[in-house]
């Protein structure tokens, strides 16, 4: 009989420990996978660097099908366009359609962009927040703004690393301390 619950006494703590384990496991491993606020830079600017290099992709298909449409239209020299000369027309229409690509750049960035974080991309959006409520309420106040003395990135478009943050904040500082001593 003491065999029997010995065996049964056994038979009970061993979910306990191992359920420990794993949980304990389970801490460290998301632990290891919190985006730090450098990460969080890095892949900041790196979005920013894939939403260009889209808007250039998308700016020149914008320039391609331009002049794929404008190549099978019949035009006839002597008539006018709105009133203009189709040589005047056609380059400006061209440059329409790689303005209307170059718009659809960031779209597609931020589907590449979402598509390489895969599953940090939701930790990633909760960063971006926080970071942007604090630029917002770290930011200068605009409104004092002259030639003299302009608002340094008012968006903190140019933060790019911790460094670039604190050179930020200083130059904050610096810009309301300015508009204080001088007005």
């Amino acid at each position: 009989m003491s065999l029997l619950l010995a065996s049964s006494r056994r038979a009970l703590l061993r979910p306990a420990l191992t359920s420990v384990r794993f949980n304990s496991t389970a801490a460290r491993a998301s632990a290891e996978h919190k985006l730090t606020w450098d990460q969080f830079l890095t892949q900041r600017f790196r979005r920013r660097r894939i939403n260009v290099g889209a808007s250039i992709f998308t700016g020149f298909l914008g320039v391609t099908a331009g002049w794929a449409t404008i190549a099978n239209i019949e035009i006839d020299p002597t008539q006018l366009i709105f009133g203009f000369d189709p040589l005047q027309v056609l380059p400006v229409v061209i440059a329409l359609f790689a303005g209307v690509g170059a718009l659809f750049g960031p779209s597609l960035g931020n589907i590449i962009f979402r598509a390489s974080l895969g599953k940090k991309f939701a930790e990633f959006n909760v960063k971006n927040a926080e970071f942007l409520r604090h630029v917002k309420k770290m930011r200068p106040d605009p409104s004092k703004q002259t030639f003299a003395n302009p608002v340094p990135d008012y968006y903190g478009e140019k933060i790019g690393s911790l460094k670039d943050y604190k050179r930020w904040l200083r130059d904050g500082k610096a810009y309301r301390r300015k508009c204080e001593n001088f007005l």
